[in-house]
């Protein structure tokens, strides 16, 4: 299987981000992608709650995915929207962080709410508390595809193993890690963090990632760290993005897993143990 990582440096106007994206999509699928993939929030970027609920919309209604699942459609593709900032109805008025995963004829095949809310001190300068804005989900997903079993996490999921454990032991021969990672703890732990996933779970590891300088109509901007990843379940590195835009394509053989996973098979090593 071919796959194309599809890495962006989105603003914070989904209109204007959004050929930018179907581009590299056109672009993965001549290359022969069979499943491509972008980033979080590929819709847009902002630290302005005022300004994403102006520029957001319901799933129903959001422009950004009803022209990817048009497009998922016309290529014949598997399209991993990694990805989009979207309007709820919740009470406390904030928004879903929703992952798509679009099979070629259209249909949306899997849907998957990040669970684990980025709210960190990065620094004096750099303060993050997505919880604020962005309400998290509470279900695991894994998605049976011709592909392979897919396993749909987001971001800053990648610091909590359990949850790629559970996926791997329910079937998962991949995941997929979309994100928007920020570039100090990116330049710290990126790399380290989805190699160790691919390790524990044996499984191929998709990472598309946002990349530079994300301007805002209101507010500072951010950095994201780029370098989307391909790893596979032994845990080398078949794919680096670097830091600009633009498309990494990739090969995958899933005879890779079940080889990994019968070299150490720790999947089956579960014990239970007391305390602490």
């Amino acid at each position: 299987m071919r796959a194309g990582l599809v890495q962006l440096t989105v603003s914070d106007d989904p209109a204007v981000n959004l050929p930018v994206t179907l581009g590299f999509v056109r672009e993965a699928a001549a290359k022969g992608a069979e499943f491509v993939l972008t980033p979080e929030l590929t819709n847009g970027l902002s630290s302005s709650r005022g300004h994403q609920r102006a520029v957001f919309r319901s799933e129903a209604e959001d422009h950004t995915l009803g022209a990817l699942v048009v497009e998922a459609k016309s290529l014949g593709v598997w399209l991993l929207i990694g990805s989009l900032g979207l309007l709820t109805t919740d009470a406390d008025g904030r928004f879903a962080n929703r992952s798509f995963l679009i099979a070629p004829d259209g249909e949306i095949a899997a849907r998957y709410d990040k669970i684990h809310m980025f709210d960190v001190n990065v620094s004096a300068t750099e303060v993050y508390r997505e919880s604020e804005g962005y309400r998290p989900g509470d279900k695991a997903v894994l998605a049976e595809t011709p592909l392979g079993m897919i396993g749909m996490t987001v971001c800053y999921d990648l610091r909590f193993p359990a949850l790629y454990r559970r996926l791997a032991q329910a079937g998962a021969q991949i995941l997929t890690v979309p994100a928007a990672f920020n570039h100090i703890t990116g330049a710290a732990h990126w790399e380290l963090l989805v190699r160790a996933r691919a390790i524990e779970t044996g499984c191929f590891v998709l990472a598309p990632a946002q990349t530079g300088f994300h301007p805002e109509s209101q507010g500072k901007g951010r950095r994201t760290h780029g370098h989307s990843l391909a790893v596979a379940p032994w845990g080398e590195v078949l794919a680096d993005g670097g830091t600009g835009a633009g498309v990494t394509m990739v090969d995958l053989d899933l005879a890779r897993v079940a080889e990994a996973r019968h070299r150490v098979p720790s999947l089956t090593h579960d014990r239970g143990f007391a305390g602490p």
